[in-house]
């Protein structure tokens, strides 16, 4: 028992060390795009709102145009101190359109002419600090309830982020393969999410194989209906976008092929590590249990959970297309129609490609892990048996 305590410990150790490793690399790294144009002779500042005029905004019902000019008192940078007037331009867009009212604190672009302020737009209002103080709160809440597994999903969760944020998107925007691209990096991810799990341990290596034969059969299966659907990877928000923002060389299909098995992969590492620590545990009381019987066992667990993940990903990728659902019923559109809409065909092919890799992961996993985890517990269970036989013996 000793032996097996220090080995977790261990775990725990080396698995804190290597996150702050991978952390602090990642943040280190450059994207390549720090320095962007439209940022060039001009500088982001802070500050509070204590004057509004709204007398140049025009209203036509719900849409509101022209613009807004707001006092603003500049909290940090080169200026900080210093009351300037900001604009707030209005397109029309609820969607994009924001309205300032005093005391309101929000970010500014400041353009510059030598050292003194040409002019400032005012871009939005200023949430880091509310998204810091939620962040910390699931923290704290998550290492509460789950101790040092909680601690080790902070890793697990800052590591995806900025592994998609470094390496993932500059890859794409740099014109490499996005099939490629997305294998390498959800590859990776896999491994260290279920590495912060399980530490170094035969139960790491079953379930990074699970998932990956899962994102493999989901990727395949992307690809493949992609082109038999016809779909174009400008269905992506704000996709065109990029190709007019001097990307036309993108491959916005690849792009979208690759965000299919991206997109299920999270929901594969969760099964195939329910199916592992079942199968763990079931070897663990019985150690002298046949791989086939172990297998058995991991299988009606995946039978019981391919149920909800598949729902658990039909609502993920629904819940943002609601007022899209709302907009087909107000106008009473067929709904063979709806169903062969470009866009909606997307989102059925994400859900259903992603449906069938997690349907797959159920049977790659159990049988790894029949496989794996069997083979060191009965051969230890065999040794302790011989072992107190001839004690008997004696």
């Amino acid at each position: 028992m000793k032996s097996i305590f220090f080995s977790k410990q261990k775990n725990m150790l080396l698995s804190i060390v290597i996150g702050i490793l991978m952390t602090a690399v990642l943040i280190a790294i450059p994207t390549g795009y720090e320095d962007a144009l439209i940022y060039q002779g001009s500088e982001r500042a802070t500050g509070i709102v204590t004057e509004v005029d709204n007398s140049a905004i025009k209203s036509s019902g719900l849409i509101q145009s022209g613009e807004q000019s707001c006092v603003m008192r500049i909290e940090d940078g080169t200026f900080k101190g210093q009351e300037i007037t900001g604009v707030n331009f209005l397109s029309g867009s609820l969607e994009k359109d924001k309205i300032f009212k005093v005391g309101d604190r929000a970010f500014v672009t400041l353009s510059l002419n030598g050292e003194e302020i040409s002019s400032a737009v005012i871009t939005d209002h200023f949430r880091l600090d509310k998204e810091l103080i939620l962040l910390a709160a699931f923290a704290v809440f998550l290492i509460a309830v789950a101790g040092k597994n909680g601690f080790q999903a902070i890793f697990s969760f800052a590591i995806t982020i900025l592994t998609i944020w470094k390496i993932l998107v500059p890859a794409y925007l740099n014109g490499y393969s996005p099939i490629w691209a997305g294998i390498a990096v959800t590859v990776f991810l896999t491994l260290i999410i279920i590495f912060f799990v399980y530490g170094i341990d035969r139960r790491t290596i079953t379930a990074s194989l699970g998932a990956l034969l899962g994102i493999l059969a989901t990727c395949i299966l992307g690809m493949l209906f992609t082109d038999l659907f016809r779909i174009n990877g400008a269905v992506m928000p704000d996709s065109e976008s990029l190709l007019y923002s001097g990307f036309q060389h993108l491959d916005l299909t690849a792009i979208f092929m690759s965000s299919i098995f991206i997109g299920a992969s999270g929901a594969m590492i969760d099964l195939a590590v329910d199916i592992t620590s079942a199968v763990h545990e079931v070897v663990e009381k019985k150690p002298d249990i046949s791989w086939k019987e172990a297998a058995g066992s991991g299988m009606n667990v995946g039978r019981a959970a391919m149920g909800t993940m598949t729902t658990t990903l039909l609502l993920a990728y629904s819940g943002g297309y609601i007022t899209l659902l709302m907009v087909f019923m107000a106008q009473g559109t067929p709904i063979d129609h709806i169903l062969n809409y470009k866009y909606v065909s997307a989102e059925i092919l994400d859900t259903v490609a992603g449906s069938f890799g997690l349907v797959t992961v159920a049977p790659f996993t159990a049988l790894t892990a029949g496989l794996i985890l069997t083979k060191r517990k009965h051969a230890i269970w065999k040794q302790s048996a011989v072992e107190k036989n001839s004690g008997m013996a004696s």
